[in-house]
C-alpha cells in the first residue's frame, strides 16, 4: 500500500474520529479487523499485515474469526476502548492509532498500534503511550517508545540493522528528503521538468511503482519534453484528491480489498507449490528407479548365463583362477567370466544366481507399482499447472482435497488424533525423536517441545496449513505429559515450523535447537484418557 492510498484511507478513517471500539475480530493469522462505531456509523477497520503486500482499509462488510495467535490475543485483550487519532509520519508507509484504554476491574492502560506497510518488512506493533508525545504527523517524538509487543519479532540474525522485539525500543524507518505532493509548488514542479514522469516518485513523496502509472496515465503527456511540468503538476494534485485507480471501477477500499485477496492467494499458491514439487520430484526418482529397475533385467540375463557356464565347467577350472574363458551354449565362440579367487567357481556361480534374483524381484515389485507412479505423476504435474491460473476459491478447495489426503500412518512415535483430525506423533526415546523431527517431519509441518525440560518431540502432520488452536493446545498438552513437567500446571510449551528445527553440530541424537517459536501456557494431558492414540 503506498503513501497517498495510506493518507487517503487514513482521512476517511479520522471522519469517523473519535470512534468506540466494539471488540477485535481475527479473519486469518495475519489479518485483523476492529469495528468502529463512530461520527460515521459503524464499520471495520481492516489491517492485512501480510508481507509483502499489506494494507489498511474501512469495511462494511460482516467479518469473523477467533485469535489464531498469541499477538491477536493481545490485541483483543490490551488494545482497548476509544480510537481517538490516526496518524501518519510524512506520506511514509506507516501509520499510527492511538487507544485511549478502559477503566474497570482491571484497567487496560492506553496504547498505540504501529503498522508498517512497508513490504515484505510489513509488521504491527503495539507501543506504550507516552506521556509527552508530541502530536502531529511531522514530529518523530510521537512515534518513538517501548514495544510492548510485535507480529513479527526481527532479531539481529534477521536484520542487522534494525531489530524488534518486545520491550524493545522503536525506531522509526530512517529519514528521507522528497517533495510533498499536498503542498508542491509550481517552481518545485519545475525542478522535476527534465526528470521523466515515471520517475517522479524518486523525488516526490507518496508515490510507488502503481501510483506512479496512474500518474503518467492521468497526466497523458503531450507538449515538447521539458514544458510538460504544469499538466504533470494537476495531474499529480488530482492524485492527492482521490489516489483511486482509473483502471478500476472500484474505489479504494474495494482496491485494497482486492489486493489483499490477492496476497492471500499468492501465499496459498506457493504453500500448496511446496508439497506438490515435492511430490513430484520423489516421484521422479521413483520412476527412474522402475526404469533402472527394467535395465537390470538384462545384468541379470547377464548374470544368470554366466552362472549357468560356470556351473557347468566348474571341474575344469583351477582353484583360485581369477578369470575364465568357457565355451558359449551356443557353440560360437567363448565368454570371459570374471572369477573371485577366494570363492570356488560353485560359490561365484551361487553368488551370481543371487544377484540375479534380487534384480528380478526388484523389477517385478517395481513394475506393478509403475502404472500407480505414473497416474500419481500425471495428477500432480496436472495440480501444479492448475495452481497460476486458480481463483482464491480454488486455491482452498485444492488446500482442503490436499489436506484430506491423509499421509503414510509413520511407523515411529505413538500416534494420536487432533481435535481437527490431523496426526500427532510422539517420540518415545531419543532415536524416535530424531526421527520424527529430522526424517518424518515436513517443512510446514509443526512441532511441539516443553519449554526447559527434558521430554518427548511432538510433531503434527498439519500438511502446510495453519493449525486451528484446538490442535495447538492438544499437542501442547501431549509434549507437557512426555516431559518432566508431567506433574506440573500451566506448563510453556514451544511450538514452531519443523523447518526452524536443527541439530546443532556435535550434538546427541535428540537434542535441537530451534527459533521463530511462539509459546503456550498449559496442562498435561494424559493420553490413556482420551481416545484417539494409536
Amino acid at each position: 500500500m503506498e503513501g497517498l492510498a495510506l493518507a487517503h484511507t487514513l482521512a476517511e478513517l479520522r471522519e469517523h474520529l473519535p470512534a468506540r471500539t466494539l471488540g477485535w475480530v481475527f479473519p486469518d493469522e495475519t489479518s485483523a479487523a476492529l469495528l468502529l462505531e463512530g461520527r460515521r456509523g459503524v464499520s471495520n477497520l481492516v489491517l492485512s499485515y501480510r508481507p509483502p503486500q499489506p494494507v489498511l482499509y474501512l469495511s462494511r462488510e460482516r467479518l469473523r474469526g477467533d485469535a489464531h495467535n498469541a499477538f491477536q490475543r493481545f490485541l483483543a485483550a490490551k488494545v482497548r476502548g476509544d480510537l481517538t487519532s490516526a496518524q501518519q509520519l510524512k506520506l511514509d508507509r506507516v501509520a499510527q492509532l492511538s487507544f485511549a484504554g478502559e477503566g474497570g476491574f482491571v484497567d487496560v492502560p492506553a496504547v498505540r498500534l504501529l503498522f508498517e506497510l512497508t513490504g515484505r518488512n510489513t509488521n504491527l506493533l503495539v507501543l506504550e503511550l507516552l506521556a509527552d508525545s508530541v502530536e502531529g504527523e511531522e514530529s518523530t517524538d510521537a512515534w518513538q517508545g517501548r514495544i510492548l509487543t510485535a507480529g513479527r519479532e526481527i532479531t539481529g540474525s534477521r536484520n542487522r540493522f534494525r531489530t524488534v522485539r518486545s520491550g524493545g525500543r522503536y525506531v522509526t524507518p530512517p529519514p528521507y528528503t522528497k517533495l510533498d505532493p499536498r503542498t508542491m509548488t509550481e517552481d518545485e514542479a519545475r525542478t522535476l521538468a527534465e526528470l521523466p514522469l515515471a520517475r517522479w516518485r524518486e523525488r516526490v513523496d507518496g508515490l510507488g511503482p502503481t501510483l506512479s502509472a496512474e500518474l503518467v496515465r492521468r497526466a497523458g503527456m503531450s507538449g515538447p519534453p521539458g514544458e510538460q511540468w504544469p499538466q504533470a503538476l494537476r495531474a499529480l494534485q488530482s492524485l492527492v484528491t482521490d489516489p483511486t485507480l482509473s483502471a478500476s471501477d472500484s474505489d479504494l477500499n474495494d482496491a485494497s480489498r482486492e489486493s489483499a485477496r490477492s496476497e492471500k492467494a499468492a501465499q496459498l499458491r506457493k504453500a500448496l507449490r511446496e508439497p506438490l514439487a515435492k511430490r513430484l520430484t520423489l516421484l521422479t526418482h521413483q520412476l527412474g528407479d522402475v526404469e533402472r529397475a527394467t535395465s537390470g533385467l538384462d545384468e541379470a540375463a547377464k548374470d544368470r548365463r554366466e552362472a549357468d557356464l560356470l556351473m557347468a565347467y566348474a571341474h575344469t577350472l583351477e582353484p583360485g583362477a581369477v578369470s575364465a574363458l568357457l565355451p558359449d551354449f551356443s557353440g560360437e565362440g567363448e565368454v570371459p567370466v570374471a572369477l573371485e579367487a577366494a570363492l570356488t567357481p560353485i560359490q561365484n556361480a551361487e553368488k551370481r544366481y543371487a544377484r540375479a534374483r534380487r534384480r528380478e524381484e526388484v523389477f517385478a515389485r517395481l513394475a506393478e507399482r509403475e502404472p500407480t507412479l505414473r497416474a500419481d505423476y500425471a495428477e500432480v504435474e496436472r495440480r501444479l499447472a492448475d495452481l497460476d491460473g486458480a481463483s482464491l476459491e480454488q486455491l482452498e478447495a485444492l488446500e482442503k482435497q490436499l489436506s484430506a489426503e491423509q499421509p503414510l500412518r509413520s511407523a515411529y512415535g505413538a500416534r494420536y488424533t487432533s481435535p481437527g483430525g490431523l496426526e500427532v506423533l510422539v517420540g518415545r526415546n531419543n532415536k524416535e525423536n530424531a526421527a520424527l523431527t529430522h526424517r518424518l517431519g515436513r517443512s510446514q509441518d509443526y512441532w511441539f517441545h516443553a519449554q526447559g525440560y527434558p521430554g518427548s518431540h511432538v510433531l503434527v502432520r498439519s500438511g502446510g496449513r495453519d493449525l486451528d488452536l484446538p490442535d495447538i493446545l492438544y499437542a501442547a498438552r501431549l509434549a507437557a505429559w512426555h516431559s518432566k513437567a508431567r506433574q506440573s500446571g500451566n506448563v510453556p510449551v514451544d511450538y514452531t515450523r519443523i523447518k526452524h528445527v536443527w541439530r546443532p553440530k556435535g550434538a546427541a541424537s535428540g537434542q535441537v535447537q530451534y527459533t521463530q517459536q511462539k509459546t503456550v501456557y498449559v496442562d498435561p494431558l494424559d493420553p490413556r484418557t482420551e481416545e484417539g492414540s494409536s
